[in-house]
Formats: C-alpha cells, sequence, structure tokens
C-alpha cells in the first residue's frame, strides 16, 4: 500500500500500487497499476493529477490491447476474439470469443502455414532440378494429392457457420397477410412491446428488428409488412421488403395459409385461442394465452442449433472467410496447374492470404478499425 498525493503534496487516496516489467506482461511493455478506492472525486482526482504530468495521457480506444498485438503478446485474431468477448452477451458468443482469444485459430492457420511452405518447398526442388536432371525430377513429383488435402481441410472451415450469425443473431422473420398477429408474435416472443399492434391492416411498413436472446442463443426477429396486393405505393414498398427479409432469413415463420408460404418457411397458426385448429406440419399458438409458445421457442432453438457453430467449431469472421477463400481458390489452382513455375506462383498467393488471415501481414487501415471499436483502456 502507498499513499498517493498530488502535486502540493496533498494526500488522494492510500492505494495497492502494482508494478510489472516487461516483456512478460500483458502489452509487453512495463506496467503500473493503481487500485484505487471506488469513489468517483478519488478516481477524478487521481486522473487529473497523472494527467498533469507531460508524460501521461489517457489511452486511446484499444490501445492496450493494439500495443499487445505489437508486441507480439497476441495475433490479429486473439485481438479480434478479444473485441468479441468484450460485446459477447450469450453462452454461444462467449464460448466462440474465447477460442479466439485463446489462440485456436491461429494454431489452426499455423498447421496449414507449415503445411503450405513444404508443398512449395518440393515444388521450389522440381524447378530447381531443372530439366537437365530428368533422373532426379521424376523422383520429386508435383505434390497434387497433398495441394489437394491442404485444400479440403480449409474449405471444410469455410463451411462452417458465420460469425455474424453468432454476433448478430439467426435471422427470423415473422411474414404473412395482414392482421394475420404477426406484431403480436413478435411482442410475445420479445416479451415486449416492440411493434404496434393493430386491427387496421397494413399497420407495419417496414421492417421492425428486436434482437433478443431465447434459451442462450441469439436471434434477430423481424415483423414485417402484410403481404397482399395493394396499390399503395408506400404499403407495396413495405411488401417488397418483406419479402426479401424472407428471401435473406435463416428461419421464416408464415402466418397464412400453407399454399402461399415461402418455400424456406414454417407454417404457425397464431390466434389459437380464437380458431384452435391447425393442419399437419403447421404449428399452433396464441401469443394471448401463451398456448404452443413453448413449442415454438424449442423449434427455434432446434433450428438454430444446426445454424450456429458447435461448442468444437470456430466460427469465422468476413475478414477470415475472405483470406480463407483466396487461400482455397490459390491451391485449387495449384493442383490443376502442370507447370512448375505456375504452381509455385499459385502456393505462394496462398501463403500471403494465410498470413493475412493469422495477421502477419495487415494493413493500417484495418488495424484502426479494429482496435477503434474497442472501450477506452481495453
Amino acid at each position: 500500500m502507498r499513499t498517493l498525493r498530488d502535486d502540493r503534496g496533498d494526500v488522494l487516496d492510500r492505494a495497492l500500487v502494482l508494478w510489472t516489467p516487461g516483456p512478460h506482461t500483458a502489452t509487453g511493455e512495463d506496467i503500473a497499476e493503481l487500485h484505487l478506492h471506488g469513489g468517483r472525486a478519488v478516481v477524478s482526482a487521481v486522473l487529473a493529477t497523472l494527467a498533469g504530468r507531460p508524460a501521461v495521457r489517457h489511452a486511446e480506444p484499444g490501445e492496450f490491447t493494439r500495443r499487445a498485438f505489437a508486441s507480439g503478446r497476441i495475433d490479429l485474431n486473439e485481438a479480434e476474439g478479444l473485441a468479441d468477448l468484450l460485446t459477447a452477451e450469450t453462452e454461444a458468443q462467449r464460448r466462440n470469443a474465447l477460442q479466439h482469444v485463446g489462440g485456436a485459430f491461429g494454431r489452426m492457420v499455423a498447421g496449414w502455414r507449415d503445411r503450405l511452405l513444404a508443398l512449395a518447398a518440393q515444388v521450389e526442388a522440381r524447378i530447381e532440378y531443372g530439366e537437365e536432371d530428368a533422373l532426379a525430377l521424376a523422383d520429386v513429383e508435383l505434390p497434387r494429392a497433398a495441394i489437394a488435402a491442404l485444400a479440403t481441410g480449409i474449405d471444410e472451415a469455410l463451411r462452417s457457420p458465420p460469425a455474424e450469425r453468432l454476433r448478430d443473431g439467426v435471422r427470423v422473420v415473422i411474414a404473412g397477410p395482414p392482421n394475420a398477429g404477426k406484431s403480436t408474435l413478435l411482442n410475445a416472443l420479445a416479451e415486449r412491446d416492440v411493434a404496434i399492434v393493430s386491427e387496421v391492416p397494413g399497420t407495419t411498413r417496414d421492417v421492425v428488428e428486436a434482437p433478443v436472446i431465447i434459451g442462450g442463443m441469439p436471434f434477430l426477429l423481424s415483423d414485417t409488412a402484410g403481404i397482399r396486393g395493394t396499390a399503395e405505393p408506400i404499403e407495396q414498398e413495405g411488401i417488397r421488403r418483406a419479402r426479401l427479409s424472407c428471401e435473406a432469413a435463416d428461419i421464416v415463420l408464415w402466418l397464412g395459409e400453407s399454399a402461399s408460404a415461402p418455400a424456406n418457411a414454417s407454417v404457425v397458426r397464431p390466434k389459437a385461442d380464437l380458431t384452435g385448429q391447425a393442419s399437419d406440419g403447421e404449428m399452433l399458438v396464441s401469443a394471448v394465452t401463451g398456448f404452443g409458445m413453448t413449442a415454438l421457442r424449442d423449434m427455434l432453438l432446434h433450428a438454430a442449433g444446426a445454424l450456429l457453430p458447435k461448442p468444437d467449431e470456430i466460427a469465422l469472421n468476413v475478414r477470415q472467410r475472405g483470406e480463407l477463400a483466396i487461400v482455397s481458390g490459390a491451391l485449387h489452382e495449384a493442383g490443376a496447374a502442370d507447370d512448375e513455375l505456375i504452381v509455385a506462383d499459385h502456393l505462394q498467393h496462398a501463403l500471403a492470404a494465410l498470413d493475412r488471415a493469422s495477421g502477419a501481414s495487415s494493413t493500417e487501415d484495418m488495424l484502426d478499425a479494429l482496435f477503434g471499436s474497442f472501450c477506452l483502456g481495453k
């Protein structure tokens, strides 16, 4: 414990002061930590005193994490995982973020990189031997099978559920004709008043979205305009947006006749308290009495389970998938080429994309965007 004083010698606090020398710290630098009593006045007074020092300033958003990245304490994917961890609201989000923070993706990329370097060395050996040593060249075949196997492994990773679905939620669109009970069902699933409920047909003109967590899984629920024939321009635009939402949805709950339901829709019969009728394959629910709502939530959870990553899967973000898609394409091109120089060129393209995926080579603009999303002090 140490007594902290301002420039006039007045006591600010009795605090725990921890000094940790680098490089074995979170950022790789020397770090001093002040554990203050939590009153706002105490913290404000200490910060004001520190700010008066010429070599002291407030950290920029994400600066400590960026320093850790710059010093090699973490890689880019671990930094992205930390950003996801800071915003995680569900168990699935927390679990996936911790995988990235723990370096799971980096280790996977490192394994691919080692295999790719070995393949590139084999191809370079063929080029070095040249045509004048035909006997030796015959013993060093182009590693087509190994290239194909590496491409297959990367393609499997690309087929894993995207991180955006895990972060933003499984998109559930509630659609159907006017006055079918779409807004009422949305409010019941969200357990709050999100959409306006009215007996007047066509009340909902735009897509109304509500992020919710059901059973520990993230969902993005969307209420849409009632789909019907109309000459009213604003309602026509709402119907157009409703159809586009259905096309982009992971799950569509159709509150209308089965014959008019989109191909990817589950038919839900609302207002069970009034009708009480449903055909085979349809779900009967009542947002008013709660009848069938548990079954509906269970259905959504079951469907989401197939769309979200399994506990042992790594969900890739847009940047990671984009780079790995380039790697995959380059490997497939390399496997199809006959000329050693062309194969070697494709393998080098694949290697460069892998380095970008791991963060070994990255642009300042991309780093600014990433670390700028962090809160102060992280």
